[in-house]
């Protein structure tokens, strides 16, 4: 198993920026990849950015420009830099562990960020 917590999530000021951080534990060697999903209200859950296990990344069209994924190997933990925020980026912010091989899916319990304008 996969264990996934995510921090650094709060109320921030449009403009602002944030850093978000999710750390994984467990079965590490299961992961193939690292996403980080966000799900405003009302709204489906959505892919932000993602990072596979040897470091090559992807941003959906709406992230790229003020987004970056990044990881810590050593501390199996990876990093979403948000920048210029605005208030349509209010939402739950998840992180999410690509099974590699048969490993299963794992998802974090999320961190809230409230973006103020």
């Amino acid at each position: 198993q996969v264990q996934l917590v995510e921090s650094g999530g709060g109320l921030v000021q449009a403009g602002g920026s944030l850093r978000l951080s999710c750390a994984a534990s467990g079965d590490t060697t299961c992961i193939s990849a690292m996403d980080w999903y966000r799900q405003a209200p009302g709204e489906e859950r959505e892919l932000v950015a993602g990072i596979t296990s040897g470091g090559s990344t992807y941003y959906t069209l709406a992230a790229k420009g003020r987004v970056t994924i990044s990881r810590d190997n050593a501390k199996n933990t990876v990093f979403l830099q948000i920048d210029s925020l605005k208030p349509e980026d209010t939402a739950v912010y998840y992180c999410k562990s690509d099974g590699a091989d048969k490993c299963p899916d794992y998802w974090g319990q999320g961190t809230q960020v409230t973006v103020s304008s």
